[in-house]
């Protein structure tokens, strides 16, 4: 092989490593977004991964033998991926700006607020009440709040639930907002709220295990702060394989270039 196709040939094996953490990166997602019983964009970061995988193959067997229809191919699907990638991480930035997050005095957690989200956000536990059925459905058989249940023995009072660390979930769907003042019995078992008024979810506990707040606001702003974790989480992989590829990227144009000028120069040479 020419140097400029050692290069580049090198390159496309870097750029195949560099699609494994964006795979993932995209399968973690999927399988933590199917514990936690949504199904938000699940498989695109995945699926975007396996075709820089494939892309970057088709480049490194075409540096390796010589095969510049297949360099030519790589090169022009590299780019168009890491343009995909790059417009899926500012999609991504841009709907989880907010947390939805807000301190409440004399607690260790975090309570949520939809109204802290962005549009687009709040538009998928919101706009399709068929939808948030099925997730309400998920969320009343999964773990998330039968953990908070089974911690009733060592958790006697409020003030030590009070301390507790609660997931997003916990604090939304487990238990009624503190704002609505309702008195501590156990984890998921609330009554004589002093502030009925105070907030509409204050309406919508129940103590029942199949019900507890899964109907509240609350609940659905602890779903999105979950997922919103989860896309961060996500990017920070993404953002360090995107910078990398754009390097890798241009590194292999170059080197592409001056191996298709060399070979016209030695066409012409004599």
């Amino acid at each position: 092989m020419a140097v400029s196709n050692n290069i580049t040939a090198c390159v496309t094996l870097m750029a195949l490593i560099c699609a494994v953490p964006v795979i993932a990166s995209g399968i973690w997602f999927a399988s933590a977004q199917g514990e936690e019983c949504a199904r938000l964009a699940r498989w695109p970061v995945a699926i975007l991964g396996g075709l820089i995988l494939l892309a970057a193959l088709a480049g490194f067997v075409g540096a390796y033998w010589n095969r510049r229809r297949l360099l030519a191919f790589y090169l022009f699907a590299m780019g168009l991926l890491i343009v995909l990638l790059i417009a899926l991480l500012a999609f991504a930035f841009a709907v989880t700006r907010g947390s939805g997050a807000y301190p409440v005095l004399g607690r260790a957690y975090d309570e949520y607020r939809l109204d802290g989200f962005s549009m687009w956000l709040r538009g998928y536990v919101s706009d399709d009440p068929g939808r948030w059925e099925g997730i309400k459905s998920c969320l009343a058989v999964s773990d998330t709040c039968k953990k908070l249940a089974r911690q009733a023995s060592f958790v006697t009072t409020a003030d030590q639930f009070y301390q507790s660390n609660l997931t997003p979930l916990q604090s939304g769907c487990c238990k009624p907002p503190s704002v609505c003042g309702f008195g501590y019995v156990s984890p998921t078992v609330w009554t004589n709220p002093a502030r009925p008024a105070a907030d509409p979810d204050c309406g919508r506990w129940s103590n029942d295990p199949a019900q507890l707040c899964y109907e509240c606001e609350s609940c659905r702003a602890g779903l999105l702060a979950t997922l919103r974790r989860q896309w961060h989480k996500a990017n920070i992989a993404l953002v360090v394989a995107t910078v990398s590829l754009v390097f890798l990227y241009l590194v292999g144009c170059s080197a592409y270039k001056n191996a298709h000028a060399a070979a016209i120069y030695r066409r012409y040479k004599w």
